[in-house]
């Protein structure tokens, strides 16, 4: 059964990707005459818009491997920094969620291997999640150490709750999402240039702040735990 669902997903994936090869998605998602459409269709049909960005950045976070930076910069283009944030943290987020699932039901025995061989990811994504759901999240989300992607697909294998994961998850990428919403809506809007963009260097400097504060204090006492112990 188990190798069954890994069949059926690495179809799916076989699939996305023939399909990526032949019709070029990735590059239409990504090229700019796409989101000139997208500005003539806010114009148009503002909750149309909103509902076909969402769903382009949700399956692109998922299956085509678009980095989400893209979106949230052409979120605070298109919708303007606070919309555009709340737009792309939430694309971003209900992403992480199919992944999760993902990881949860076909990817078990393929997930933990490669999370194993990472000690990093082993503590704080395997060891710790389980009993430290919440700051655990905060730990990966903020810490550029954590291979995004990865993490999305390895909280399935965690006996974190989904509701535990979406809600922390969303909450704990809001910063970084929005430092770069806001200085893209910025660099778009010149009359508000350089509120904008004094805003997204604060959200920039307070996210280093705290992920080198945990990674010292963190990394460091595992480090200090490891040369003890031998």
């Amino acid at each position: 059964m188990k190798h069954k669902k890994l069949f059926i997903f690495l179809a799916l994936i076989l699939v996305l990707f023939l399909l990526n090869s032949k019709y070029g998605f990735s590059d239409y998602i990504t090229s700019e005459d796409t989101w000139e459409k997208f500005e003539r269709l806010i114009e148009k049909n503002y909750g149309e818009a909103v509902l076909l960005y969402l769903l382009i950045t949700i399956v692109s976070s998922v299956a085509l491997a678009v980095p989400g930076v893209t979106f949230a910069i052409v979120a605070g283009i298109l919708f303007g920094p606070w919309i555009g944030s709340l737009l792309c943290s939430l694309g971003t987020t209900i992403g992480a969620g199919i992944s999760f699932f993902v990881g949860r039901y076909f990817l078990t025995d393929s997930i933990r291997p490669l999370v194993e061989q990472n000690k990093y990811l082993k503590k704080w994504l395997l060891d710790e999640a389980d009993t430290h759901g919440v700051f655990a999240l905060m730990i990966t989300r903020l810490i550029p150490l954590f291979p995004y992607n990865l993490q999305n697909f390895a909280y399935g294998i965690t006996h974190i709750s989904f509701a535990k994961y979406f809600i922390f998850s969303f909450i704990f990428m809001i910063p970084g999402t929005a430092m770069y919403t806001i200085g893209a809506a910025g660099i778009s809007q010149p009359e508000n240039r350089t509120k904008y963009i004094l805003i997204a260097v604060g959200l920039g400097v307070i996210v280093f702040l705290v992920a080198y504060y945990l990674k010292k204090k963190y990394m460091k006492e595992e480090a200090y735990g490891e040369e003890y112990e031998s």
